[in-house]
C-alpha cells in the first residue's frame, strides 16, 4: 500500500486525507475496508471536480472516524472501478460518468443514469455550453417529442451607452462652494487663544 500513497495530510475539518496514484484505488480501498484496524464501510463517492479529482469519502462505524481518499485522472485515462470493493459505488460511478465524463474501467454497467441515452457531452464539465447542444421539446403539430439543434440567433446590439452617472446634474456648484469657503474663513476668530506662562 505505501507505494500508492503520494501525500497524507489533515484536512480543514481535521479529517485524514490520502492522495493516491490512480492505479492504487482498488488495493487502497480494499485495505481500508478489510484491515481490522480500519474497517471503513458506508462509502459514498463524491463528484469529480473541474481538475478531474475523484474523492472517496469513507466512514468507519466501529472506530467512528472518517477518511478521504483522493485520486486524479484526465479526460482520456480511465480509472479503476471500485465496484469490486464497494457494491454501492455502482450508481455513484455511473453518475460521475454521466455528469463529468470520467471513465471507470471494469465497471459492470457503465451507462448514463441522469441524462437521456442519446445525450451528447457531460453537462457538469466547464467546457460544456450553458445551453447545451440540442433542444428537446414536444411539438404539438407532430404530436411527438422533437430534438433540434440549439439556435441562438440574436440581433446585433450596440452596447455603447452613456453612463447613467453622466446624466445627473452637477449637485455641487463650484461657485457656491467657493462662496461657502469664504464665509467659513470669515467666521474664524481673529484672536489667538491665550498662551500659558512658562516658568
Amino acid at each position: 500500500m505505501p507505494k500508492y500513497v503520494q501525500k497524507v495530510r489533515i484536512g480543514h475539518v481535521k479529517e485524514l486525507e490520502i492522495c493516491i496514484h490512480p492505479d492504487g484505488i482498488v488495493p487502497v480501498l480494499s485495505f481500508l475496508k478489510n484491515h481490522h484496524n480500519a474497517q471503513f464501510c458506508c462509502r459514498y463517492h463524491s463528484d469529480g471536480r473541474t481538475d478531474q479529482t475523484i474523492v472517496y469519502n469513507l466512514l468507519s462505524l466501529r472506530y467512528n472516524s472518517r477518511i478521504r481518499v483522493l485520486t486524479y485522472t484526465d479526460e482520456l485515462t480511465p480509472v479503476d472501478s471500485s465496484c469490486s470493493v464497494f457494491q454501492a459505488s455502482n450508481w455513484y460511478e455511473r453518475e460521475i460518468w454521466d455528469m463529468y465524463g470520467v471513465f471507470f474501467a471494469d465497471h459492470p454497467d457503465l451507462r448514463r443514469i441522469l441524462t437521456d441515452y442519446g445525450f451528447q457531452g457531460h453537462p457538469q464539465r466547464k467546457d460544456f455550453p450553458l445551453t447545451g447542444y440540442t433542444e428537446m421539446r414536444y411539438d404539438d403539430e407532430y404530436k411527438r417529442v422533437v430534438i433540434e439543434p440549439v439556435e441562438l440567433a440574436q440581433e446585433f446590439r450596440k452596447f455603447d451607452y452613456n453612463s447613467p452617472w453622466e446624466t445627473f446634474p452637477a449637485f455641487r456648484d463650484p461657485k457656491a462652494d467657493a462662496d461657502k469657503a469664504k464665509l467659513l474663513d470669515s467666521e474664524k476668530p481673529s484672536e489667538e487663544p491665550p498662551k500659558l506662562k512658562e516658568k
